[in-house]
């Protein structure tokens, strides 16, 4: 029997309450607020490992990891000590510095299609500028994205696919001029026949495609056999090229990434989260000569004060070094496997319809029979329930993404017992449903 008395979230209510009047909505980032599954969100207080603690001194299991940097666990002591360290020459440089030279040689030495890769401050820099690279090398205006994937929150990529249907964009935000997104072109993830479609209609003027290779933004939603390939082939024979959004797979489904794992090659990458080890940090990189567009070795100009912050470096340095560890991807599946395992036997015994997976440390599952292979099946899911399962599951301890659209994360803290606790909260919070 897992613990359900009440939560205490009276300090939480009070400091978002007096937050609603200094912040839009109460937050820096929107999924935060628990708009998609109601209640109020907790205040964080403290991390540590595979758990949190909010300002009421609630207990939690973490299944976000602060959206994915915290693999090795939440202020891990060999991070820490490495920051402590670093913070004693200085916070910041705006100057070049040796870290930056360790950190990109392991980079390029982890992911195989990364020659050369700067570093920026957030995931969505890094994308804003590979898109503006991607049409600098190639001299093309018109980009394809995939209904569902995120890419930040830059102009170009706020563009809603509509039915589904391959088609352009228009503007899915206010404040984004349909100029912005006239040449995004979008498509439905997994579907060859539509991307097709779009480079014979539009052939000779694509710069690049651009995916999550593993979907996280839309649910946890993994490629058909033969889509990353197809993808591939499609793009190298009309001259565009391909950019692998790995922000969120990098170094967590395989050390080299999506691209190692599925044995695909793009042409340009963009990472973040992980090799920050939780401190602000994107980067972008892909094969030399495109690369070498970039300033100042090129014309096309990108910039940026804090770029190879040298305790972003060490942080970083340190997280890839413990992942390098033997056992270290294996230990993620195996964890991971039995996380997802074990919440879907749990709805499938309550009589839920249900359908998700794994891959390495990261998971998802939907409250639908499935199979999800895009957006659009995503979006058949049954939200209120799913909100409901959210709240349960908080009630017993238990912290998942306050979105069904969002992938969820394991990490080298997370033990056998924290699953065991975790599906057994699962099966009563099912049984409730």
């Amino acid at each position: 029997m897992v613990s359900t008395t009440p939560l205490r979230t009276t300090k939480s209510e009070e400091i978002f309450a007096a937050a609603q009047n200094l912040m839009p909505g109460g937050v820096n980032s929107p999924v935060r607020a628990f708009k998609s599954v109601g209640g109020q969100p907790i205040v964080f207080d403290r991390v540590q490992g595979a758990y949190i603690w909010d300002v009421d001194g609630n207990q939690y299991i973490d299944y976000v990891g602060t959206w994915g940097p915290a693999i090795c666990g939440h202020a891990h002591p060999e991070v820490l000590q490495a920051l402590a360290a670093a913070l004693q020459k200085g916070t910041s440089f705006g100057a070049p510095c040796y870290l930056e030279n360790v950190l990109a040689e392991m980079v390029i030495d982890a992911v195989p299609s990364i020659e050369m890769v700067r570093f920026v401050n957030s995931g969505t820099e890094a994308c804003m500028a590979v898109l503006r690279l991607m049409r600098a090398f190639t001299g093309r205006d018109k980009v394809l994205k995939f209904e569902g994937c995120y890419h930040g929150h830059a102009d170009m990529f706020l563009v809603k696919a509509g039915s589904g249907v391959a088609t352009l964009g228009l503007p899915d935000s206010p404040g984004v001029p349909k100029a912005a997104t006239s040449s995004t072109l979008t498509a439905p993830y997994n579907d060859l026949e539509a991307v097709k479609k779009l480079f014979a209609d539009n052939k000779g003027e694509i710069a690049g495609v651009i995916l999550e290779p593993v979907v996280g933004n839309s649910g946890f939603i993994v490629p058909d056999a033969g889509f990353l390939e197809g993808l591939r082939e499609i793009t190298r024979e009309d001259g565009a090229l391909l950019i692998f959004d790995e922000v969120m797979t990098g170094f967590r489904i395989a050390y080299g990434g999506a691209q190692e794992k599925f044995n695909v090659t793009p042409d340009l990458t963009t990472l973040g989260k992980i090799i920050g080890g939780g401190l602000p940090v994107g980067a972008y990189g892909g094969r030399r000569d495109i690369m070498e567009m970039v300033a100042p070795a090129g014309p096309m100009y990108q910039a940026g004060t804090l770029s190879g912050n040298p305790l972003a470096m060490t942080a970083g340095i340190k997280t890839l070094e413990l992942l390098q560890r033997p056992g270290t991807y294996e230990q993620l599946d195996q964890r991971t496997r039995q996380l997802s395992e074990g919440l879907l036997k749990a709805a499938q015994e309550a009589g839920h319809e249900v359908c998700g997976g794994s891959l390495s440390a990261m998971f998802g599952m939907f409250f639908t029979a499935g199979p999800v292979h895009n957006y659009e099946d995503a979006k058949q899911a049954d939200l209120q329930k799913f909100g409901r399962f959210h709240r349960g599951m908080l009630e017993r301890g238990i912290y998942l993404a306050p979105s069904q659209f969002e992938a969820g994360f394991t990490s080298l803290a997370h033990s056998e017992e924290d699953i065991a606790k975790t599906i057994a909260a699962a099966r009563e919070v099912f049984a409730d449903l």
